[in-house]
């Protein structure tokens, strides 16, 4: 089961809102469901433990994948076009 984050959802929102092309941002959005509900701990590169990134453009997304759970949460998503937004750290 893929999750997205309600934060997340905000982020894409607004990326479709913003994007010349909000069918390709639609298209993105569907294959990296698919994608991850498929095959989430193959999919893209290792961030760290069991967070993940993924670029379909023009999307990218960091993601956890809870193995025992059979859960993916997408944490945060990004448009290709402007990169990967700076992480803050804690």
């Amino acid at each position: 089961m893929v999750d997205w984050r309600p934060a997340a959802e905000q982020e894409l929102a607004a990326i479709w809102l913003a994007s010349a092309n909000r069918a390709a941002v639609t298209d993105a959005s569907h294959a990296i469901d698919q994608s991850l509900a498929i095959d989430a701990d193959t999919v893209g590169r290792v961030v760290f433990d069991t967070v993940r990134e993924y670029t379909y453009t023009p999307l990218g997304v960091e993601f956890e994948v809870i193995a025992a759970d059979c859960r993916v949460f997408v944490l945060t998503v990004w448009d290709t076009a402007t990169g990967r937004p700076t992480l803050a750290g804690n």
